[in-house]
């Protein structure tokens, strides 16, 4: 005689730790991630300040196509190497917004994909504007290409890309104002992260919000920059010193995993 035996159906527990479900979907470790970004933006931020602050504004000057070009040809090396720097700190700041994305996103995943989407539209905006910018010292170096011009239109063109340079470099701050008030209204809320830093992140980055429109002067470049360095810098001090709470970011993980 065979037997048949009906197989029991299964049985799911929902008792789960929430905690341990948490750690099974997010698997990242929250305290790690935290100070991965402090390092990244502060590399970006140092990446810019060298690039932009020691060498492009020392030897660009707008108002000066002849000594623009003396400048850059007697200084090609260290113009060249502004040039990589700008790439290096453009992809700090690409892989600081995928891992802002992992971090603030069992706060509110639809708002952490909207902000990280924009960052990232911001940073190819100003990666493609930085062709613009290394692109004079061809123009001056005078290929072939380009000996039907003499040497003051050349001139003159260089200072044209580098004006489109920078005013690409502009348009993409707009969007890393939106990015930056979105990640401070997400630090706000998270628990995991002090709220006067989400505050003070959105106060900064929302100044940034005027290279929407190119011809507002107030706030002046100079007072949203040094605000937007002082809050970075506290946040970088904040991210690698202390990282998150990590109980409180597996708690919200948990219930994001939940719902």
């Amino acid at each position: 005689m065979t037997t048949l035996q009906a197989s029991a159906p299964e049985v799911r527990d929902d008792r789960v730790d929430p905690v341990a479900r948490a750690r099974d979907l997010g698997g990242i470790n929250p305290r790690r991630t935290a100070r991965t970004i402090g390092i990244l933006i502060l590399l970006t931020i140092l990446g810019g300040i060298f690039a932009q602050a020691m060498v492009s504004n020392r030897l660009i000057s707008f108002s000066d196509a002849a000594l623009t070009a003396r400048n850059i040809l007697a200084n090609r090396s260290l113009f060249e190497l502004s040039f990589t720097v700008y790439l290096i700190e453009m992809a700090c700041q690409v892989a600081s917004a995928a891992l802002f994305y992992r971090l603030l996103r069992p706060v509110n995943g639809n708002i952490a994909l909207v902000a990280t989407c924009v960052e990232l539209t911001g940073c190819v905006i100003k990666t493609l504007s930085r062709l613009f910018y290394i692109t004079p010292l061809f123009v001056l170096s005078g290929p072939p290409a380009l000996s039907a011009f003499n040497p003051d239109q050349l001139r003159a063109l260089a200072i044209l890309l580098l004006k489109i340079n920078d005013r690409g470099a502009a348009l993409a701050l707009a969007f890393f104002g939106v990015s930056g008030v979105l990640h401070g209204y997400l630090v706000f809320r998270s628990t995991f992260l002090p709220r006067a830093l989400g505050i003070a992140g959105m106060i900064a980055a929302a100044g940034w919000l005027r290279f929407f429109y190119p011809p507002l002067r107030t706030p002046s470049f100079t007072i949203i920059a040094l605000l937007a360095i002082t809050v970075a810098a506290v946040e970088i001090f904040w991210l690698i010193v202390y990282g998150v709470d990590e109980k409180r970011w597996r708690e919200r993980s948990a219930a994001s995993a939940v719902a």
